[in-house]
């Protein structure tokens, strides 16, 4: 990265400055004037364009502190290694149980942290997580005995320690598609920008 003046992070700024300063610059050239015409995109593309900006500034102001504070001193990499180890030691645990019990483990066993689609991703929400919902069963499972060494307690241990794994892991990836998201838009829309600017520059030329 070049030092000084010309350096990314002085780029950066002044890319960021000059977005910002055209919400009133170009809000002021419209005359507020609009319609059904290239101008008007251009004008709406230019504020989706610096709005899509500001979240990105938000996002990389706030979500990497977020992002290191939930990871801890441990990589993606190792949250999932632990993952991987709590379904083994989940399937070990599950051996002894019943047929109904077996199945909610299997159950379990099949969640996938990346899966739920990208709107679960970008919320956290995941409906549909195997671990939760069965945690849920062993809990009402009606053959648990009270108070004698029951397999099933150390299934309940398992399965709330991957559920914990497993919420850690999704605010993990939930962060980094956050800090990613904004781009899939910011950049489009930058090129759909620029093309809608060549055209109203040419229009404005030729025609006034």
């Amino acid at each position: 990265i070049t030092p000084g003046r010309w350096s990314l992070k002085s780029w950066t700024s002044a890319h960021v400055y000059l977005g910002l300063s055209l919400i009133v610059i170009g809000s002021l050239h419209t005359g507020f004037d609009f319609g059904s015409n290239v101008h008007t995109l251009a004008y709406v593309l230019m504020m989706l364009v610096i709005f899509s900006g500001i979240f990105g500034i938000a996002a990389y102001a706030s979500l990497p502190q977020a992002l290191s504070a939930n990871r801890g001193e441990t990589t993606q990499i190792q949250m999932l290694d632990n993952l991987r180890m709590l379904d083994r030691q989940l399937n070990e645990a599950g051996q002894p149980l019943d047929a109904d019990g077996a199945a909610i483990v299997q159950s379990a066993l099949h969640d996938d942290p990346f899966g739920g689609g990208i709107w679960a991703r970008l919320t956290g929400r995941y409906s549909n997580c195997s671990t939760r919902a069965a945690l849920v069963a062993v809990r009402a499972h009606h053959t648990r005995q009270e108070g004698e060494a029951d397999p099933y307690d150390q299934v309940e241990v398992l399965l709330e320690r991957k559920r914990s794994a497993l919420s850690r892991i999704r605010k993990h990836l939930r962060l980094k598609a956050l800090l990613e998201v904004w781009l899939y838009i910011h950049v489009p829309l930058t090129f759909g920008l620029i093309a809608a600017l060549v055209v109203h520059i040419v229009a404005v030329f030729y025609y006034w």
